[in-house]
Formats: structure tokens, sequence, C-alpha cells
């Protein structure tokens, strides 16, 4: 039976980014820097990679990383969600590194695991499977911020100086994780790995982004709670309605199903285990549309100041909605749950 619950070890990591992210990636931070048009918050990557470590956190300490596991990269990627901190710690120090591990460049490893080089996964973030054809990748995460760009080809993982690669932004819901549009065509890479270092990558991605969703999720129920019980109707708190204590209730519990969903995906591929697939497969399903209500919710019991610009829950909406597409979304992870347990949908 995995354990479900952080350690000592995990919970002070834990207590270290909020710390960083409470100084330099508040929500007015936040909206400030989503009116820059910048690829990334880089002082805040930086702290992140070079003062942190978080950066290589699975990487071991002979390659240059922290040499910690997945399960540290979960906890980081959730309190990053309850920040919808603008770094690219999916693209690089998650799918990068994921995929690095099981390819062989170790220098490359070494920089991404440093903080130095940002190295991102070149697979659109709505539909990582998707094949790559006249060498364009449409919509990926977090290439507008990376150094090296690694693109899945049918021989294997091959890295491309990302100077080389015409990139193209697009607009999103989400200004807090920028997409771009990526051209190949004439740029020259070198094979670093075979096909099942995507395949690899797209596991740990899966598990670390339902962390990311619960983070999300988390602090959208913790802040509606909050201000339920500080906004008074008709001389009471709103929070005392019974209306409001049910929906709140039921989405307290939805939130710890998905915490325990987020948390055993996260296990497993740290401890590779054959269950992986599956766990990451269920975590996605539940944690999509889990961070989707919860973010809803938040907007709706703040009422007028939900709607507005000056308070962040439009910045959790964004987030939770650009997360519930990510990877296929809900419906895609659920086929998916039915192959592997042999079901027919």
């Amino acid at each position: 039976m995995s354990d479900l619950l952080y350690g000592e070890v995990e919970e002070e990591l834990r207590a270290g980014v909020r710390e960083v992210l409470k100084d330099r990636a508040d929500w007015q931070h936040v909206l400030a820097w989503s009116e820059r048009g910048e690829s990334h918050d880089a002082g805040l990557w930086t702290v992140l990679g070079k003062e942190l470590g978080v950066t290589g956190l699975p990487v071991p300490e002979e390659l240059g990383g922290a040499g910690a596991g997945w399960r540290e990269t979960a906890v980081v990627a959730e309190e990053l969600g309850r920040a919808v901190a603008p770094v690219p710690f999916l693209g690089s120090a998650v799918l990068g590194v994921a995929a690095l591990l099981a390819s062989d460049d170790r220098d490359l490893l070494a920089a991404v695991a440093g903080g130095e080089t940002v190295a991102t996964l070149a697979v659109p973030y709505g539909a990582p499977e998707r094949p790559v054809r006249d060498g364009k990748v449409r919509g990926v995460a977090d290439a507008l911020a990376a150094d090296v760009l690694l693109l899945p080809q049918e021989d294997g993982l091959h890295a491309y100086d990302a100077s080389d690669v015409v990139r193209t932004p697009v607009t999103t819901l989400d200004q807090t994780r920028p997409l771009a549009d990526l051209d190949f065509g004439g740029a020259r890479g070198r094979r670093i790995g075979g096909p099942e270092a995507v395949g690899r990558a797209l596991t740990v991605g899966g598990a670390i982004l339902a962390s990311e969703q619960l983070g999300v999720a988390e602090q959208c129920l913790e802040s509606t709670l909050a201000y339920v019980k500080t906004r008074y109707q008709f001389a009471r708190p709103i929070g005392s309605y019974q209306a409001v204590k049910h929906r709140l209730a039921d989405l307290w519990v939805a939130v710890a199903q998905a915490r325990a969903a987020a948390r055993y995906a996260a296990d497993c591929v740290a401890n590779d285990d054959p269950d992986a697939p599956i766990a990451v497969a269920v975590a996605q399903s539940h944690c999509s549309e889990v961070v989707v209500r919860a973010a809803e919710d938040c907007v709706q019991f703040h009422g007028g100041i939900g709607f507005t610009w000056e308070h962040p829950a439009h910045l959790y909406l964004k987030r939770a909605k650009s997360l519930s597409l990510a990877f296929g979304g809900a419906h895609r992870h659920r086929a998916a749950l039915g192959e592997l347990v042999g079901l027919t949908l």
C-alpha cells in the first residue's frame, strides 16, 4: 500500500516553495506579469532552479540533480498550481527531465537539472500523442521559454537548439502558461534517445499534472471557505446558509478524492510501479473535472467581486480550464483507462 501522506522532508520542501511564491508570486504579481507579454517569470524561475533546486528533483546527485524523486516534484507542482506561477516547470522540470532521464544526453540533463537550461518536450499541450507532420507542432507549452526543444520522431527523441526553430506565440485563455506553434523545417537536431523516452515522459507528466490540478483546486476551495465566513448578507455570513454549506461540503469531498488520486499517481511513477498508467489515467480523469468545478464555484461564491479583474478568481479559472484540456482531457484518459483494464467503450 502506497503512503499517500507526505513526510517531513516533503512538507519542508512545500513550506520552502510556498514561502518563495508568497514573496515573489502573489496574485497581484502574477496579474501584473501577465500584462507584460513575457514567456515566463525569469526571476522566479532562477530562484526556484538555482536556489531551491526544484528543476532537477528526480535527477541523481551525480548527474547534477537533487537526488529526490517524483513525489517531491509533485509537491512543487501542487504549490505552483496554488500560485498559478508563470514558470516552465511542467515543460522542462517534468516533461523535459523525464524524457532526458530516459535518454543518452547526460550533459543536457545536468544543465536542465541545475536550472541553467530550459529543455521542453515539443508535444501539443492538448494532444501529446498527435504525430509530428511536416516538422510542425501546434500548441506547445513552455516552448517560448525553452533553450532546447526535445522533438519526438519515429526513430526516437531528438534535441534542437530552440533558436533554430520558428516559434509563433498562440493566443490562449491562460496567459500564465503561454503556448507556441513550432516549425522545425530547416533546423538540424541530434538523436538523444529512443521512443520509450517519450512514453515515459508523458506518463510522468500526467501524474504531475494531476498534482498541479490539485493545487489549483485546493486554493480555490480554501479561498472560497475564507470568503463565505466573512461575507454577510441579511446580517448573516453567507457560509451559514444551508445551500452554501452543502455545495462546499460536496466540493471538499471531491478535492479530498482528487488528493488521493493525484498522490497515488505520483507515488506510482516515483517507484516505477506497473500500475502507473492506470493510476495516471484515474488521476487525470478525476482531477481534470474537479479543478474546473472548484474554480467555477470560487467565482460564483465570491459574487460580483469574483468576476472582476482585480480579484484572482479569474486566474484560477483560466488555469483550471487550461489544465482540464491538457493531455487530452478527462474523456481521453477515461478511454485510455478502459483499454488498460480491458473494457470496450
